[in-house]
Parts: C-alpha cells; structure tokens; sequence
C-alpha cells in the first residue's frame, strides 16, 4: 500500500532531483546500517517524501557524503542523512513489519510472513523505542483488517482508518506544529487508502479478496469519480502543507503533492482506457 508518494521527475529542476535523490539514497543506508539487507528492501519513495517535509520544517543538521552500493557500484553516490532519516527507518520498519503480519492473517501469504520474520528482532527494539506509536498503529490496522473481513461498504470510513495511521507517521514532535502534521498526514494516508484500491480493484475482484470500489467499479463514471475524490484528499493535504513555514525543499514537496503524487492515477487510468477499446475492437 505504499509507492504513491513519488516525484514527477520531468518536471523537477536537476539540483532538486538530485536532493531528492541523495535523501532517498540516505535512507536507504540508514535501513541496512541499522535492520541490515531485510530492511533495505522496504525502502519506500513514500518515507523518502516524509523525510523532506519534516527536514523542511525542523531544519535539523544533515549530514552529507557519498557511497557506493550495489545497485550503483562504479560511481558513488550523494547521500543525505539527518536524525528525522532515523526516524523514518524506524517508521519504515515498523508499517512493513506490520503490514507482513496482517496480509498473513488475513490471506495467508507465506512469503510476507517469511519475511516478517527476519523483521521480527529488530521490530521489537523499534517498537520499545517508539511505544506509543506503535500501539496506535498496531490498533489502526486491526480496525482497518476487522472492516475489510465485515465488508465495510464506506469509503471515507475505510480510508480514514489508514488516514489515523500517517498520522502518527508525521506527528514527529509535540509541538505547535502537531495539529496540521496530523491534519495533512490523515488526508495523505486517505489518498493512499484509495489510489492503492483503485489500481487494485480489478485483481481484488477477480481474486475474491476486499475492495471498497468493487460494487463501484463496473458503473458509468467510476474514473471520475474516483479522481474527484482523490483531488479532495489533496487539496486538504495541501491546504495543510501550505500552513507550514517550510521553505528549504518546498519546490520538491510541492511538485510531490501537486503533481507527482497522480503519476500512478494517470497511468492505471491510461492503461485502463487502452485495454477497454481494444476490448471494443475486439467486439466489433
């Protein structure tokens, strides 16, 4: 459910492809230095955006340098880290972690609960470290599991369960700035929510598992409904970003939220139309 978060590279300036890509490049070095080659592989675009809202807002000192790694071994690459880099690997870990663990329960699916496992030791050091959050994330999720198994028909309910769980994710201090982090983070996670059961909906129903779009899918309309909805999401997000005295890394947060952040609608949607009208050559 996570991946959405993304840039609209065509239209970002090379110096702030390249921060962006140094801080992706620096989380990515946090998850191996501190969960080792399991927890790389959860490195998410979706972290790599939190990363730049909060370094945006917090200012804290970063560190830069270069590196090689294994997906790019002749020529070392820039890496950005900072103490919210931390932080986002530990959030990383514990919404991957988690997120094994309910596709086990709920549709029993060996390979994530395999990799749960490898998980499973460093979790429970993160988990004591960040106790709170991770209750409430823990509790989220279970809500979200029991409303799909009820078959729960209500999408802001829905996809304002997974809305509390960016939250907690962007709530990174107690302080002034709480209540629009919470505010912006609970409408992204809800924009998440749905663009994931949108671009899902077609192998959830052939597969028989939940999706809050299924009885919705084959109505006239349904892409414009869906991209209405969506466009509510963020503009709230946005109307909450825009209240934060953010100016380092603004152009790139601001080309996440107003235009990268469709890259994935447009291209399912793309896809979507392309397959209908070979469908209608087909049956003429």
């Amino acid at each position: 459910m996570f991946g959405y978060i993304v840039l609209n590279q065509p239209e970002i300036k090379f110096k702030d492809y390249d921060i962006y890509k140094s801080f992706y490049c620096g989380l990515c070095r946090e998850l191996k230095e501190k969960y080792g080659l399991a927890g790389q592989l959860s490195l998410t675009y979706d972290m790599t955006f939190v990363i730049l809202l909060l370094s945006g807002l917090y200012e804290p000192p970063t560190r830069r340098g270069t590196t090689r790694c294994a997906v790019h071994p002749v020529r070392r690459q820039t890496v950005r880290k900072n103490e919210i880099t931390e932080y986002a690997a530990d959030m990383n870990l514990l919404l991957t972690y988690y997120k094994c663990m309910d596709d086990w329960k709920d549709e029993k699916k060996v390979v994530r609960l395999g990799y749960a496992k490898l998980l499973e030791g460093k979790n429970k050091e993160t988990e004591a470290a960040y106790r709170k959050k991770a209750e409430a994330i823990v509790t989220h999720l279970n809500s979200l599991s029991a409303l799909e198994k009820a078959g729960e028909t209500d999408l802001d309910k829905m996809a304002g369960t997974f809305g509390k769980i960016m939250e907690e994710i962007l709530a990174y201090r107690e302080d002034s700035w709480e209540p629009a982090l919470r505010r912006m983070g609970f409408y992204l996670g809800k924009f998440i929510y749905l663009l994931d059961a949108y671009e899902d909906v077609e192998k959830d129903i052939e597969s028989g598992n939940y999706n809050p779009f299924s009885e919705d899918y084959i109505m006239e309309g349904f892409e414009d409904q869906v991209r209405q909805i969506l466009i509510l999401m963020l503009a709230e997000t946005c109307r909450e970003f825009e209240k934060l005295p953010i100016i380092k890394y603004a152009d790139i947060l601001r080309n996440i939220l107003y235009s990268g952040v469709w890259c994935r609608f447009e291209t399912v949607s793309k896809k979507r139309r392309e397959e209908q009208e070979k469908k209608n050559v087909r049956s003429i």
